[in-house]
C-alpha cells in the first residue's frame, strides 16, 4: 500500500504537469513575457499567501494542520519586499486580484476557517511546489530580468530559514505519512490537492488571457 504522501503526489501528478505547461508559464520561463507579466504573477501570489498565511497563527494548534503550520515557509514578507522592488514603495495602491485569484483565495480561506485537512491540501501543493519548481522560475527569472541573485525581486523564491531543502521536502511528507485520518478523509485531501492545482491553472489561464503574446 502505497504512503499517504506517495498517494497526494501520483493523484495530482496530471494537475500538477498541466499547471507547469500553461502557456502563461511557459511564456514566461522562456522569456518571452516582461517584467510587468512577472510583478502581475507576484501580485496574484500576495492575494494566495494572504490567505494561507491569514490562518496560519490560530491553525498552529490544530492537531490536523498545526505540525505543518512552520515559521520558516512563511512568504508574505518576502512577497511584500518583492513587490515595493517591482511596484515601487505604494504597490498596495495598484493591488488587484483577478477573478480567478479571487475564488483561489476564498477557497484557502474557507478551508483555513473550516476544514483543517483541506487547509493542509493547500498548504502541500504551495510550499512544497515553491521549494521544488519555484527554484526554476526564481534562476529563470534572474537571468531574464536581471534581479540580483536571491535578492529583492525573487525573495519570495528563496527560503532562507530551509538550509537543506531535500531533507525539509522529505520531513514534510513525513508528516504527511502520519497524516491522522481514515481512508474517506484522506480521499477528500487527495481531492482537495487536485482541486487546489485547478484554481492555480485558472489564475495562470486568466495570466495569459491578459498578457497574450503577439502574434
Amino acid at each position: 500500500m502505497d504512503s499517504f504522501s506517495t498517494l497526494i503526489r501520483t493523484a495530482s501528478h496530471e494537475q500538477h504537469v498541466e499547471a507547469e505547461t500553461s502557456t502563461f508559464m511557459s511564456d514566461l520561463l522562456g522569456g518571452r513575457l516582461g517584467v510587468d507579466a512577472y510583478a502581475r504573477y507576484t501580485e496574484q501570489l500576495w492575494f494566495v499567501y494572504e490567505a494561507l498565511e491569514a490562518g496560519a497563527g490560530r491553525l498552529a494548534s490544530d492537531p490536523v494542520a498545526g505540525p505543518f503550520v512552520r515559521p520558516e515557509l512563511l512568504r508574505l514578507p518576502a512577497l511584500e519586499r518583492d513587490l515595493a522592488h517591482l511596484r515601487g514603495a505604494d504597490w498596495r495602491t495598484g493591488l488587484a486580484a483577478l477573478p480567478a485569484t479571487e475564488a483561489y483565495a476564498a477557497r484557502v480561506r474557507e478551508c483555513s476557517d473550516r476544514w483543517p485537512g483541506g487547509y493542509v491540501a493547500h498548504h502541500y501543493t504551495r510550499y512544497l511546489g515553491d521549494l521544488s519548481g519555484g527554484q526554476i522560475i526564481r534562476d529563470r527569472a534572474e537571468r531574464t530580468w536581471g534581479f540580483a541573485r536571491k535578492g529583492d525581486g525573487v525573495r519570495f523564491y528563496v527560503f532562507e530559514g530551509i538550509s537543506n531543502p531535500a531533507a525539509f521536502k522529505r520531513e514534510y511528507r513525513e508528516l504527511l505519512d502520519g497524516f491522522r485520518a481514515d481512508d474517506l478523509e484522506k480521499q477528500r485531501v487527495v481531492a482537495e490537492c487536485k482541486r487546489a492545482f485547478a484554481l492555480n491553472t485558472a489564475v495562470f489561464r486568466a495570466l495569459g488571457e491578459e498578457f497574450p503574446l503577439s502574434a
